[in-house]
């Protein structure tokens, strides 16, 4: 079995921060200040993110352009939070907006970054049966095997974009269903119906997820509100998932001053999902892989 534990809080359960964004940062940052948001305003956010709340969180995702070798350098992170490297490539529409296409970042040596004290890579693929879903499919392969071979944690990450819940659901089982066969160590997936509604229906595709993915799976926090996220984890977690590797849903409300805010708002809220995770999660062990 692929091992979690340098992920994993004593429970098993997994209560991590994802820190990777990149340009959807820029423009949320964007949103708080009259000035153009520069390279370093970008990591200057994710190292006060990281300074925060690693010790609180179990692992730590970042991307490799903005923050990850001064992360390293600085030595931010306790060892109780496992670093996780985004392996991937974002495009953006020109105009902006959400990520449309992804690929495996080609400057990043999987045995290198394990050397330098990385334990785990994610890839985020956006997940859609058109006539590139071959090509996609090759891709997270190669990822999964590049991870296997440097002993690193692969962490997949299928992302759809559905026009209504029922198609949420459909190709959310669907991307589930293709992406979890490859076996990576952990699989990444989006709240179902972004946590939204009878929470009973909610849990039900969760309890599909489970059923589906033959590996341990989390949430990530795209689509769901701050307030909403807690009970999101809940259903989740009391359904079959390990916990969530989440970002947007912990600290975009600290954007506008970091410092203080990350410490009276995001560290309490992180403490609290952590404990919906020791109490509700699936432990990462149960789950043959």
């Amino acid at each position: 079995m692929t091992s979690l534990t340098e992920l994993a809080r004593p429970s098993g359960g997994l209560a991590m921060v994802a820190m990777d964004q990149r340009e959807s940062l820029r423009a949320m940052l964007g949103a708080h200040t009259p000035a153009p948001v520069s390279d370093s305003d970008l990591t200057k956010f994710k190292l006060a993110v990281a300074t925060e709340l690693g010790a609180h969180a179990s692992g730590f995702l970042i991307d490799r352009t903005f923050g990850f070798d001064q992360v390293l350098a600085e030595r931010l992170l306790p060892p109780s939070c496992g670093l996780i490297l985004a392996a991937d490539r974002l495009r953006h529409p020109p105009e902006g907006g959400p990520v449309v296409e992804t690929s495996l970042d080609e400057e990043i040596n999987p045995v290198h970054v394990r050397e330098r004290g990385v334990v785990a890579m994610k890839l985020l693929l956006v997940w859609r049966p058109d006539e590139h879903r071959g090509a996609r499919l090759a891709m997270a392969e190669e990822f999964v095997r590049r991870c296997a071979g440097a002993g690193l944690v692969s962490i997949l990450e299928g992302v759809v974009r559905p026009t209504s819940d029922d198609d949420f659901d459909r190709l959310q089982l669907e991307a589930a269903a293709e992406l979890g066969a490859l076996r990576p160590s952990l699989y990444k997936a989006q709240v179902p119906r972004r946590g939204l509604g009878d929470q009973a229906e909610v849990g039900r595709v969760c309890e599909r997820i489970t059923a589906t993915v033959p590996v341990p799976w989390v949430v990530l926090s795209q689509g769901v509100t701050i307030e909403d996220f807690p009970q999101a984890v809940q259903t989740a977690c009391d359904a079959g998932a390990s916990g969530f590797l989440a970002g947007r849903a912990i600290w975009s409300d600290t954007l506008s001053d970091p410092g203080p805010l990350l410490r009276s708002r995001a560290v309490d809220r992180l403490k609290r999902l952590a404990e919906v995770v020791d109490s509700s999660a699936r432990p990462w062990q149960e789950v043959a892989a």
